[in-house]
């Protein structure tokens, strides 16, 4: 929501008006200062229509709201409280209290893109960017949401089979800005000072093309229609397809061990399981190893399905304190921590290799993907404690 700052406003003003955590004011606004006739943002409000009513003045209508009259005449600033004209229009400050992202079945990647947008219009404090572009030019969106030290990772969908962990990551980015700017904690957490801690990076869709592929069949590839035909030998159910447009598991592109996946795994474009010709080929394994290289992640989650496990080592490269993180993780959620797997040139895997860092591949719900709907809420349960657990250790 926007205001116009009358003088003398100052943000520590707004922030103790609209019940604002002030980190979160300022961040939405990139200053702590403020001077008059400038507009500000206060997240986690929207302005809604009144139409004024007989003997309605501020006053009244701010009483019979429980709120503060003063975030009323913040908003009509032209309006004159002593003559408000019956059935006229002014504004009203409403806080929003519930998700507004609530559609995330057959997540599609034109539903992901345009809930981050209605959630970064609502909460200004998280901003969105794109790292690079899918090989049909779709934006690679990065969510940033938090203003510590501690850089943490999260991305999901790297295979179009595993739209459902965008969903995960949408629903979760919704609850937490809730949380911030009602000052409710998650899971008898209090969010606010993780938000002050840690800076989340979030790319909730690696893989816009294949997920698109996935859910809404060959029309959705264009140009490349004809390919992923031949590819998927002329079958329109493209359910079991993991790689990107050209045929590409993006989770099989990492230097890390990838001549031993090249060396067992198909040799040509497949609907999964095809490394490439060589490591790092595809635009979007490149923009997921330079955003990795320019923030320096301190730690890294990569969200897949399905098998209920965390995987959390490769090859020696994992620092100590990984165990006892992944024992946490599997503490809140129930899920299994496997040291080891005979799978190679994953996300996690360069990430470790690289920086000797902790990181995470999550292996959300059971069954064979794309996991039904019917299992979203179970999932999300699970892996909310992983994500939060992400912030805190």
């Amino acid at each position: 929501m926007e205001i116009t700052v009358r003088q003398g406003d100052t943000l520590h003003y707004y922030s103790q008006l609209f019940d604002i955590p002030l980190p979160l004011i300022e961040d939405a606004n990139q200053r702590s200062q403020v001077f008059a006739e400038e507009t500000v943002y206060i997240p986690g409000y929207q302005s809604i229509p009144y139409i004024i009513q007989s003997d309605d003045s501020f006053q009244t209508i701010a009483t019979n709201r429980n709120i503060p009259v003063d975030r009323i005449a913040l908003l009509n600033q032209t309006s004159i409280d002593n003559s408000l004209t019956v059935g006229h229009s002014i504004c009203l400050p409403k806080k929003v209290t519930e998700l507004i992202v609530t559609d995330l079945n057959d997540y599609t990647y034109e539903k992901m893109q345009q809930d981050l947008h209605k959630i970064a219009k609502l909460y200004p404090f998280i901003t969105l960017q794109s790292i690079g572009s899918s090989v049909m030019g779709k934006d690679l969106i990065e969510v940033q949401i938090g203003n510590g030290s501690k850089q943490v990772h999260l991305n999901g969908s790297f295979h179009g089979t595993e739209w459902i962990t965008t969903s995960v990551i949408l629903k979760f980015i919704n609850e937490y800005a809730i949380s911030l700017t009602n000052q409710l904690p998650m899971q008898a957490i209090a969010t606010l000072p993780l938000y002050q801690a840690a800076r989340l990076s979030i790319v909730p869709m690696v893989n816009p093309d294949g997920v698109n592929l996935v859910i809404k069949g060959s029309a959705s590839a264009a140009k490349y229609e004809a390919n992923v035909l031949d590819i998927n030998h002329n079958q329109d159910d493209f359910s079991n397809w993991k790689a990107n447009i050209r045929g590409v598991d993006l989770n099989k592109q990492f230097p890390a061990c990838w001549n031993v996946e090249a060396n067992r795994k198909p040799t040509s474009p497949q609907p999964r399981d095809f490394p490439g010709y060589m490591a790092l080929t595809e635009p979007e394994a490149i923009a997921m190893a330079n955003l990795a290289k320019q923030r320096h992640f301190m730690r890294l989650l990569a969200l897949h399905t399905q098998g209920e496990e965390i995987y959390w080592g490769f090859e020696g490269f994992e620092p100590a304190i990984s165990q006892k993180i992944v024992n946490e993780y599997a503490q809140v959620s129930g899920y299994q921590p496997v040291r080891y797997l005979d799978s190679f040139a994953g996300y996690k895997d360069w990430f470790i290799q690289e920086f000797q860092r902790p990181g995470f591949t999550l292996e959300l719900g059971l069954g064979v993907n794309p996991l039904p709907f019917e299992q979203y809420p179970i999932i999300y349960q699970k892996t909310r404690g992983i994500l939060l657990a992400s912030l805190y250790l």
